[in-house]
């Protein structure tokens, strides 16, 4: 009997693996042996049960943290040199830092490291000079990178952190969109049915509420608008981060005291698809991404986008075609964008149309998977 190759797949917390590995996991190991890897806890658990492969328990910090780091390579080293396996493949910064060094110590043939956004590009001083170098150590000790999307690997190239060929597969993306799941069905729309205004027209955000989504920027330009309309509502899906990347005082108190904004936290399964269902518009005025699943996801369920001009968005959202592409951090470009949306129906309505079969035809989950097996079979052909 033919042994199966062994595959580590990394992320620094459990959620990673959840999120983007959702399925993936399972499917993989009906060709490799799987195996995770990530900081210990209950959703790990949840994950080691639900896609049946087994888990390794590594704490490890997602900031910087020079003694548990040390602490968490050096058992990474003593893992990878038991485990002895055929690929380690990392998602998430911290994870893919510490995982690719220490594959890189205990000889594992085939390292790869997923790049799903970068912050350096963002930030300045110091702090872009410690991540631009953790950055290039994590390619440095790769031996194959692979960026979500085009303009990650424009950045990485560009900002010169690795030589390398960087390969973005198929069109980008990592987790791919299950269209039969984001569907306008009969389940979801008995659910949508009871946030259904059709003479509303509903505009939706879906994510972190953070001042880095363009939230500060997304509620002054309602807020402008709620003025001028009298017929239409936001939608705020997701959690606060307060404690991370906090909105504005301003901000808070417009979604506090405006009627039609409605801030329903974290939504899941089939409430969070009512509320795209219910929506006539997605808005994600992000300041960065890697690549914006949200944005998959609205598109998937049939509703145009108003993006902003950076990384990922731009590669899902065609200017005209099914959503409207602005510069980040304007408020007046987003409140015109908005505008648009309100005034032209028709054209709004022909955005849509477009956009399920758009999502599907670049980003329908089967093919972004099929895209990695590639890869996969590939880099080990190439290692034997």
């Amino acid at each position: 009997m033919k042994t199966k190759k062994k595959i580590i797949r990394a992320s620094t917390i459990p959620l990673s693996l959840d999120i983007f590995c959702k399925g993936l996991l399972r499917e993989m190991s009906e060709e490799y042996e799987v195996v995770a890897l990530s900081s210990p806890g209950e959703l790990l658990d949840k994950v080691e049960r639900r896609e049946g492969v087994r888990a390794i328990r590594i704490p490890m910090e997602r900031h910087i943290s020079l003694w548990k780091d040390t602490v968490a390579l050096w058992q990474l080293i003593r893992v990878f040199r038991k485990e002895k396996p055929d690929i380690v493949h990392s998602i998430t910064p911290k994870a893919g830092l510490l995982c690719m060094i220490a594959a890189w110590v205990a000889r594992v043939p085939v390292r790869i490291h997923t790049f799903t956004g970068l912050i350096f590009p963002y930030v300045t001083g110091l702090l872009q000079k410690v991540l631009m170098l953790t950055d290039a150590i994590t390619c440095a000790c790769a031996t194959h990178v692979i960026a979500e999307g085009k303009g990650v690997k424009l950045d990485l190239i560009g900002s010169h952190i690795t030589r390398k060929d960087v390969r973005v597969l198929g069109n980008g993306n990592i987790r791919g969109v299950k269209m039969d799941y984001y569907d306008r069905g009969a389940r979801v729309m008995g659910t949508a049915e009871k946030i259904i205004k059709p003479d509303m027209v509903t505009f939706t955000f879906v994510g972190r509420i953070g001042k880095d989504k363009g939230i500060d920027e997304l509620c002054e330009a309602f807020r402008l608008l709620a003025k001028e309309y009298d017929h239409i509502r936001l939608f705020i899906v997701g959690p606060n981060e307060d404690d991370v990347d906090p909105i504005s005082e301003r901000s808070r108190m417009i979604i506090d005291q405006n009627p039609r904004i409605e801030a329903v936290g974290m939504q899941r399964g089939t409430d969070l698809l009512a509320y795209y269902a219910a929506s006539d518009c997605f808005v994600l005025p992000s300041y960065r991404e890697g690549f914006p699943n949200t944005v998959l996801e609205a598109g998937a369920m049939s509703l145009p986008s108003i993006v902003t001009d950076i990384n990922g968005s731009r590669e899902i959202i065609v200017e005209g075609e099914n959503g409207l592409i602005i510069p980040p951090k304007d408020t007046e470009a987003l409140y015109h964008a908005m505008k648009r949306m309100i005034n032209e129906p028709e054209n709004r309505l022909r955005m849509a149309g477009n956009a399920r079969q758009m999502i599907g035809d670049r980003f329908e989950q089967s093919y972004v998977w099929q895209c990695l097996y590639d890869f996969y079979h590939e880099t080990l052909k190439i290692e034997n």
